[in-house]
């Protein structure tokens, strides 16, 4: 598998933005075991309902904080306790903060460095969103807005792990400038416009076109990524309908993806009629998606586009890509080589043959 640094995409080896991570309903106090951006976590929800996320291991002796079954301070139920979690060896104590709050066996001072990294988290959509950052810096954009996740008319989604893909992130976000591959791959049909537009942290794809997949009639949906990790898809219809997919990495080159759709309902609060058809529009559209994921499982990395007329903006984007593997002072340098609306001709509306005419 290919690294972030046979990409060259800068300093970093891992993005910084805000990545999907769990499942809200699956955290509770018992701590959940995680692994991403090359670091084993720890995951739980204390008991004022506050998420909390730090890295998994012991300053002490270097024990995994949440890695047990047998220690006593697990079976007297104490791991958790309020808003802080005990280590499971000899029972130090750190809050949310990470900082270690309580040695209980010792009357010395607590050293400073007793102290465990911990994360911005943050629930969103019914799923927990970590903020990465290898600067350690706080959070300069926000995830996505999703007013249709408090909207009861709208069927909330079910979210699907795919597991994981063994190929880097940069050729999941390539897909944002692929036009050529909707037809042979989804079935596109009759396109009316392909383009995209790079605004800063988000990028934006903005198709009409017919897909075979999902429906033969011509579907119009705006797609953008909000940051490197969480992408949502408007698609409008008689069932208007949101898809989101985020990618998360979990070593360098190795991703866990997540998948779901939100759908809007015939009624002011969506009813049963309303959720059998939002459970199709599901299947379907995860149908689609995973044409995408089969092709991604399957190929070799791409370090370099061999680009010809009708190919879409690989290397723009690639660059957009760029200030999120770059320290965030660096940031606004891509996004000046990238702002603006790319249109790529052979649709309806931006054909060659019209283009060559002008």
């Amino acid at each position: 598998m290919a690294k972030t640094a046979d990409y060259d995409l800068g300093e970093f080896t891992f993005p910084r933005g805000w990545f999907m991570i769990a499942r809200a309903d699956e955290v509770s106090k018992k701590p959940l075991n995680l692994r991403y951006f090359g670091q084993d976590m720890v995951l739980y929800r204390g008991d004022s309902g506050r998420l909390v996320l730090m890295d998994a291991y012991c300053p002490h002796m270097g024990t995994h904080i949440g890695q047990n079954e047998t220690s006593y301070v697990v079976m007297d139920n104490e791991h958790v306790d309020g808003d802080n979690i005990r280590c499971p060896y000899h029972g130090w104590q750190f809050g949310p903060d990470g900082k270690c709050i309580e040695i209980p066996y010792s009357p010395a001072p607590i050293p400073a460095s007793a102290c465990i990294r911990t994360y911005p988290v943050q629930e969103w959509g019914g799923s927990v969103l970590m903020w990465h950052d290898t600067e350690q810096c706080e959070p300069n954009f926000d995830p996505p807005e999703l007013p249709q996740w408090e909207d009861p008319s709208w069927v909330n989604w079910k979210i699907d792990d795919l597991g994981e893909l063994n190929q880097h992130p940069m050729e999941v976000i390539d897909n944002m400038a692929d036009k050529a591959h909707l037809g042979p791959i989804h079935g596109s049909t009759n396109m009316e416009y392909f383009e995209n537009e790079f605004s800063d942290h988000v990028l934006v794809q903005r198709l009409a076109a017919g897909h075979r997949t999902m429906s033969e009639a011509q579907m119009i949906n705006d797609t953008w990524y909000t940051g490197p990790g969480i992408l949502l898809s408007k698609i409008e219809g008689d069932y208007p309908s949101m898809m989101m997919i985020s990618n998360t990495p979990i070593e360098d080159g190795l991703i866990r993806v997540f998948y779901g759709i939100l759908v809007k309902g015939k009624n002011d609060i969506a009813n049963e009629e309303d959720k059998v058809v939002a459970d199709a529009y599901h299947e379907v559209s995860k149908a689609a998606f995973l044409q995408d994921f089969e092709i991604w499982f399957n190929k070799r990395p791409c370090l370099n586009v061999l680009q010809v007329i009708g190919d879409g903006p690989f290397g723009k984007t690639r660059i957009w890509y760029k200030q999120f593997y770059n320290p965030r002072d660096k940031a606004k340098d891509y996004q000046d080589q990238v702002n603006g609306v790319v249109v790529t001709k052979g649709t309806n509306r931006d054909n060659f043959e019209k283009t060559a005419a002008e």
